[in-house]
């Protein structure tokens, strides 16, 4: 968290306060169109970056404000770096490691409001300060007796506005993407069913708990303990665990041995996820993950909050179309996508082709690292590569002017873990083995 951000004292929790903020935001945005378009128009200097970045300022600017929903798409769209113009991802990924925290105050009440007490009342010490303040809530440090505890307090409102928050937002969003709303209907639920459930902290401590436990024989892998006396719908407490998040573990200088043995805890938890559980912490964030040398290399997991469960016929699907033997078949790769819903049976055939060739050269970048015996994400020309392949895709003329999303809404959450975990993997420079035959 940056220390110059200065706590919130209040937040817009109303549909009506909210409302009017997002009005403020769209006026803000035609402004800045308006202002763009009249400079150009008396021969001024006013080129399309100016006119980006004056909409992403202002957007980012309502969506710190607002919290909640609206910031945790801000989050995911800076992670999809291919997804929004330069400027807007940029202003976003802020919204990764700066948000405003709660003041004192508010923090206290939402006690109250949960347990009739003050966190002063619950705790022998409770720092009002937050040590880290994301989208949905911040974590405070905590100590009852010798043991230190996390807390996480949900900012008041979230819960009840993310509908609302949606339908207000979805207009600037759609203008800005140059989308439909019908196409991106069921996408947009999707993301909605999963922003849900993330404010429901009885939710992630049921899953918390569950998944610590089926994942426990995993090596160097790590889970707070939960604790169900001290939390409730919109309160959360958990062990406080060691370690340092990867920017400040990386600035530690750590050895190569440890990098690779932490990149291999994470390789190994999201394949055990993915092919055993079948379900996945789908926001690998950098601020979800404790990193420290214990060990050889210790990797804590934290935020259960976004889990995707993977259903059957999806996992099939999700790791037919990586397999090597699909690559190499364009038959099989055709059904496949016509399966997934990539292809639509109206597509003329030259479209059809297109998807395949398209598809084949997108898939044998993505699904490298599973095909290989070993992968080094040290090496970080492959994500470069995943980047440059967006770029290449979005200046292609077909898909330039379709300018609708096809394919399951499942594989949102699934290509965000996994695009995530690549980051991580490549900014941690670890060589690991992926288990491939």
């Amino acid at each position: 968290m940056d220390e110059t951000t200065q706590p919130l004292d209040s937040l817009p929790t109303t549909k009506v306060a909210r409302a009017a903020r997002f009005a403020k935001t769209g006026f803000s945005v035609g402004a800045n169109y308006v202002k763009h378009y009249a400079k150009r128009a008396v021969g001024g200097e006013s080129t399309t970056e100016d006119l980006h970045a004056a909409n992403a300022a202002e957007l980012y600017g309502a969506l710190s404000e607002m919290k909640g929903s609206v910031l945790k798409v801000a989050q995911m769209l800076a992670m999809e770096k291919n997804i929004l113009p330069a400027a807007y991802a940029n202003q976003f990924a802020q919204a990764q490691y700066q948000t405003p925290p709660l003041s004192g105050p508010l923090v206290v009440k939402a006690f109250r409001d949960a347990f009739g007490k003050s966190p002063f009342d619950l705790f022998d010490e409770f720092d009002l300060t937050a040590r880290q303040a994301a989208s949905i809530g911040q974590v405070h440090f905590a100590r009852k007796g010798s043991h230190t505890f996390a807390v996480k307090v949900q900012y008041p409102g979230v819960a009840d506005s993310i509908r609302s928050d949606i339908r207000l937002v979805k207009p600037i969003a759609l203008r800005v993407l140059g989308l439909s709303e019908e196409t991106v209907r069921p996408y947009l639920q999707e993301v909605e069913t999963r922003l849900v459930e993330e404010t429901d902290y009885a939710l992630e401590l049921r899953r918390g708990q569950k998944i610590a436990g089926l994942c426990a024989s995993l090596p160097h892998v790590e889970f707070p303990t939960y604790y169900p006396e001290l939390s409730s719908a919109r309160i959360l407490t958990m062990d406080w665990l060691p370690g340092q998040h990867l920017r400040e573990f990386l600035a530690t200088s750590p050895s190569q041995e440890v990098r690779n043995q932490l990149g291999q805890a994470l390789w190994d938890f999201y394949m055990h996820q993915l092919h055993t559980l079948r379900q996945v912490h789908a926001d690998p964030h950098p601020g979800n993950f404790l990193l420290r040398s214990h060990n050889g290399g210790t990797l804590g997991v934290l935020d259960f909050g976004c889990v995707k469960e993977i259903p059957a016929e999806v996992h099939r699907l999700f790791t037919a179309l990586l397999a090597p033997e699909t690559l190499a078949e364009s038959t099989l790769l055709s059904a496949l996508l016509t399966e997934a819903g990539v292809i639509r049976p109206e597509d003329a055939p030259a479209k059809q082709a297109f998807y395949v060739t398209t598809m084949q050269a997108s898939l044998e970048l993505v699904g490298r690292p599973f095909r290989q015996a070993t992968f080094d994400f040290g090496d970080p020309a492959f994500l470069q590569s995943l980047y440059a392949l967006g770029d290449d895709l979005l200046q292609q003329p077909e898909l330039r002017q379709q300018r609708e999303p096809r394919g399951s809404e499942h594989f949102i959450y699934l290509n965000r873990t996994y695009v995530g975990l690549y980051a991580l993997l490549t900014e941690l420079g670890a060589f690991i083995r992926t288990g491939a035959a």
